[in-house]
């Protein structure tokens, strides 16, 4: 009896271990599979935290879509700014301009009265008219200023890519140029090609042409000149162009039609022109100007020492 207890003792202890070896088996179990699925929920919140992002893109994209209209706006006003600043300007130049003459109308009545009292002498008598003439020629060229700026822009033809001359034997190589020197030659009464033929001994069709004594442009106008017919932009075609034939338009009406004096005119400047008595100006350039242009241009070459009847 007594050897037969310690064997069924014994039976029931290795029980024993063999069943908490089981418990000890399925808890590490448990465990592992609790920190297998860890990592996924860990990639499951980044993957949640991150989707975000690519949305982020669109907001931003839509957020410069509506910023532009904005910028736009501003440059738009930036622009109407200038202009109104710009045609401010004018109307303070023709203000000044007119108190000037002003004041020199009434200097000019007391001059007339001395001068016919015999108080003052003709040389001064002549100089207040002439200061007061040039005063009153600042206002109408300011007021010319103001209506070639309220002027609306002319409608120009457009010109689409295959345009073709026809019976035109010139041409600059742009066929947008040539729509142009025919338009503003049309528009102010001069020859297309004697345009053409001014604008090639000028800046050779270059439109950002620049002369060493600062005529800018296909017409190199200087800055004075391109001011006088409302050009703001010496280097636009269009501006240009038109300036150029309205500047030699108004030459040829001054020297009556003579070709010869209206180009010396553009080259060396009208009052070189008068102060020379109406002849082409004693300058090798002028003159070789002049020469090579109306050789081009195909017509006789006026006598250079008569001067027009005034």
């Amino acid at each position: 009896m007594h050897l037969k207890f310690p064997q069924s003792s014994s039976a029931l202890f290795v029980f024993a271990v063999i069943l908490i070896a089981l418990v000890c088996d399925a808890a590490a179990m448990a465990q592992g599979q609790a920190t297998t699925v860890e990592p996924s929920a860990q990639k499951q919140a980044i993957s949640t935290d991150v989707d975000p992002a690519p949305n982020s893109a669109p907001r931003k994209t839509a957020e410069l879509g509506a910023k532009a209209p904005t910028q736009a706006t501003k440059s738009n006003d930036s622009a109407a700014s200038s202009a109104s600043d710009y045609q401010k300007t004018l109307n303070d130049l023709e203000t000044l301009y007119e108190r000037e003459v002003q004041k020199l109308e009434q200097q000019n009545d007391q001059a007339k009265v001395l001068y016919r009292d015999g108080l003052i002498a003709r040389v001064e008598m002549e100089k207040s008219d002439k200061d007061l003439a040039d005063a009153r020629a600042k206002v109408e060229d300011a007021r010319s200023l103001i209506a070639a700026t309220n002027k609306p822009a002319p409608v120009i033809p457009a010109v689409s890519p295959d345009f073709t001359a026809i019976n035109v034997a010139w041409s600059t190589g742009n066929n947008r140029v040539d729509m142009l020197v025919r338009y503003y030659g049309k528009t102010y009464g001069v020859d297309p090609y004697l345009i053409y033929c001014l604008m090639s001994q000028e800046s050779k069709f270059i439109t950002v042409a620049m002369s060493p004594k600062g005529a800018q442009g296909l017409m190199q106008l200087m800055p004075g000149t391109a001011a006088r017919y409302g050009v703001t932009n010496p280097y636009d075609i269009a501006q240009s162009i038109m300036g150029g034939t309205r500047y030699l338009k108004d030459l040829l009406q001054m020297f009556n039609g003579r070709i010869d004096l209206a180009l010396a005119g553009y080259n060396a400047g009208e009052n070189a022109v008068i102060k020379h008595g109406y002849t082409v100006p004693p300058y090798q350039e002028t003159r070789n100007y002049v020469r090579l242009i109306i050789a081009r241009y195909g017509k006789k070459q006026a006598s250079m020492t008569s001067a027009p009847a005034l």
